[in-house]
Order: structure tokens, then C-alpha cells, then sequence
């Protein structure tokens, strides 16, 4: 089945691990990623086309310093970071041959028209464009034009902004949008989250929404299905890794796997709009209350508080006659636990 249309499906939670900068730039660490992703059970992995050269300029002018004191990279140049960070593209072509053997799906982030064609020559499934590059038109209208699917992130993007990148990928080409509702900030605070925009996302873009999670453990996430999100993307490190540019807010191969298990629950809780008794409660409707006697009670005598009494089970006369007995007189003997009946009186 084509990829799209199994995710517009809904049948189940399409997780996708990125491994981002947390291979440390040796092959082996993908290959190990992979085959954990594989143990976690995810859907798809993904990682990131860039060179420092395609994505900054090569300078330590201020503009291109991070200067956010809380961040850990405070005051490196972006030209360093990404050089620390990027995944060589001589192992791209390998990576994914390797997690289509594994049976995974596997596409990249781009952030310049020379990785989407040097992705297009691979021949990806899909195309991830990070928040960053929202407001990049021209990368739009070139990953529109390969006519696969695209997972677009929206952390920081005004309604515009969104508005703006879904028609320029419409008219250029492809219609496959799924929205991921971000957060671009790392690790996010919960705060910040505001997942109740899913919803809202739902019926404004009429686009798949998932949710491109980068605060840490998998509560996020899972929260997010609750609401809608039928993608997850969550950073994914390996269990010894305390040292990658994005180790801080990624999670291992147990907290995955239990994200994909802890998603099926929560899927399959949120159901459809549904009133009255399921099929496993209707033998337990017995255990409501209604009114029994609670004495022996001759014919003619008056029904009070003190010979009447709602209980379990359900058997008796519904509460709702409670009221509407009392002083009414017996036409016929009864007797202790015995069903009070209407035509008793």
C-alpha cells in the first residue's frame, strides 16, 4: 500500500526515530541505531542531508554565533556545530539501503536544493522539512516537484507561514502534506507544548497532523494521540550515549519501545463518541441499585423509608419510583429481599 495512504489510514501511530547528530559521525552508530529502532518496533527512521557549506557560511561574525546562554552550545559558531553534527553524505545511500533490509523505512531532513537532489537520485519516499526551513520557499517548490510525501514541522510558524508553505507545495507538485505540530526549543518545556493545537490544526489545514516531539520522555507523545496526532517523530539515541550535539532530549531503544507499545493503548482508548453500555459492560448493568423490601410486610400495610431500600443489584424497581411508593398501601404480602414491582400496590 502506498505509504500516504496507509498513514491517512489511522489504523496506527506511524513513529518515526531521528537520529539526527546522535551517530557522532561514525558508521557503526547508525548501524546500531538502526538495528534499535528495529528492536523498538518503529516505523520509519530518519536523518538529516546537510554540510556545514549547504546550510551556514564558514565565519564567527556574531550573526552566525548561538548566544542563548541557556543552550549547551553557547557561543560556538554554527559553521563548527554543523560540522560536529551533519551525517556524511558518502554513508547516505548505504543507511538507507541498510534500514530497507531491516524492513524500515527511511528518508531525510533537507535544507537545500542540492540534498533533495542528491536525495532524489537515492530515490526517498519522503522529505522532511525542519521548522527552520518553513519560510525557505524556494526548498519548497523543489521538494514539491519530486511529488513524494512531505512531513512539514511548524514549530515557531504564524497560521500565514503554514498557510503560505502548504500552497506553495499544492501548486508545485504534491498534495502528500502531513503537518508535524513542534516546539523549537531543546529539550521543549511541556509548557510550551500546547498540544490542544493539534486540534485545531485538524480543521484548519484539512493535512495529516502529528507532532515532531523534542521535550524529553515520551508523555509528549503520547498525549499527543489522545488528541489526534497520528505521527510521532522523536529523537533517538543510543542507550551509552550521554555525549551527542541531541542526546540531552532524545530517548533510547527501551523508552521507544515502550512509546510504540504505550501509543497502541492510548489509540485504541480514544474510540469514537459512544454513549450507553459497551458489550463487555452489559453484564455488569445488574450491579446498578433498585428497591428491594427490606422486611416482611403484610397486605395493607404502608410503604415507608424503613421497609424499602435501594440496593445492588438492578433487579428490583428502578430508584426513579422511590418517592412515588412511599405511603402507598401493600395489596398482597411480601417478603424480605423479594423485588419491589409496581403492580404490588
Amino acid at each position: 500500500m502506498d505509504l500516504f495512504k496507509k498513514i491517512k489510514q489511522n489504523k496506527k501511530t506511524f513513529i518515526i526515530a531521528e537520529i539526527s547528530a546522535n551517530h557522532k559521525q561514525k558508521f557503526a552508530n547508525v548501524i546500531r541505531l538502526i538495528n534499535h529502532a528495529v528492536l523498538a518496533k518503529v516505523d520509519a527512521i530518519k536523518i538529516q542531508t546537510y554540510t556545514p557549506d549547504t546550510i551556514t557560511l564558514k565565519t564567527n561574525k556574531k550573526d552566525f554565533r548561538i548566544l542563548d546562554k541557556k543552550n549547551n552550545l553557547y557561543k560556538k559558531n554554527l559553521y563548527d556545530v554543523f560540522s560536529e553534527a551533519y551525517t556524511p553524505w558518502k554513508w547516505q545511500k548505504k543507511v538507507f539501503d541498510y534500514a530497507k533490509r531491516k524492513g524500515l523505512i527511511c528518508f531525510s531532513s533537507v535544507f537545500d536544493e542540492s540534498s533533495v537532489d542528491f536525495l532524489s537520485n537515492i530515490g526517498v519516499k519522503a522529505y522532511k522539512i525542519s521548522s527552520f526551513e518553513i519560510t525557505h520557499h524556494p526548498l519548497l517548490k523543489k521538494v514539491a516537484k519530486q511529488k513524494k510525501i512531505v512531513f512539514l514541522s511548524t514549530g515557531m510558524a504564524s497560521i500565514k507561514e503554514i498557510k503560505e508553505a502548504i500552497n506553495i507545495l499544492r501548486k508545485n507538485g504534491t498534495s502528500k502534506i502531513i503537518l508535524l505540530k513542534c516546539t523549537s526549543y531543546y529539550p521543549a518545556d511541556p509548557k510550551d507544548i500546547n498540544l490542544k493545537t493539534i486540534i485545531e490544526m485538524k480543521k484548519k489545514f484539512k493535512c495529516i497532523i502529528g507532532i515532531s516531539d523534542h521535550s524529553i520522555g515520551t508523555s509528549v507523545g503520547l498525549a499527543s494521540v489522545a488528541l489526534g496526532a497520528q505521527v510521532i517523530e522523536k529523537h533517538f539515541k543510543l542507550p551509552d550515549d550521554n555525549q551527542s550535539l541531541d542526546s540531552h532530549f532524545s530517548i533510547d531503544y527501551k523508552e521507544m519501545k515502550y512509546l510504540v507499545e504505550q501509543c497502541k493503548i492510548v489509540k485504541s482508548s480514544v474510540g469514537s463518541v459512544f454513549f450507553g453500555p459497551t458489550k463487555n459492560e452489559l453484564k455488569n448493568m445488574k450491579s446498578r441499585q433498585s428497591i428491594y423490601y427490606s422486611k416482611n410486610i403484610a397486605k395493607g400495610d404502608l410503604i415507608n423509608e424503613s421497609n424499602i431500600k435501594i440496593v445492588r443489584p438492578s433487579l428490583g424497581l428502578h430508584p426513579k419510583y422511590y418517592n412515588k411508593i412511599i405511603g402507598r398501601r401493600l395489596n398482597k404480602n411480601v417478603s424480605y429481599a423479594s423485588r419491589v414491582k409496581l403492580k404490588d400496590f
